[in-house]
């Protein structure tokens, strides 16, 4: 399961999730409630992502150089969002 999620995640981190969503239970074990991973899904889908891998590997929790792969991923986002804006200037 994770080299299909990480090869999907290339593609796309929100079929990514929406797959692991469907064929796993990662996000129910990384995630206390369905609110976040929802509010991920839209706004941030590489972290969201990255938390509930990091969460699987790291062995039911995360730390060290895990937290620096989810903000990375954070940094993605942001990215991302900060590219679209200047695209429509």
């Amino acid at each position: 399961m994770p080299c299909l999620t990480f090869l999907i995640a290339l593609i796309s981190p929100r079929l990514a999730l929406f797959c692991v969503w469907i064929f796993s239970n990662w996000l129910s074990v990384a995630y206390e409630s369905w609110f976040l991973p929802v509010i991920g899904f839209f706004l941030l889908p590489w972290t969201t992502l990255s938390y509930a891998v990091m969460w699987q590997v790291g062995g039911r929790n995360v730390e060290g150089f895990e937290w620096f792969l989810v903000i990375l991923a954070f940094v993605i986002d942001l990215g991302s969002y900060a590219g679209a804006s200047k695209a429509r200037d």
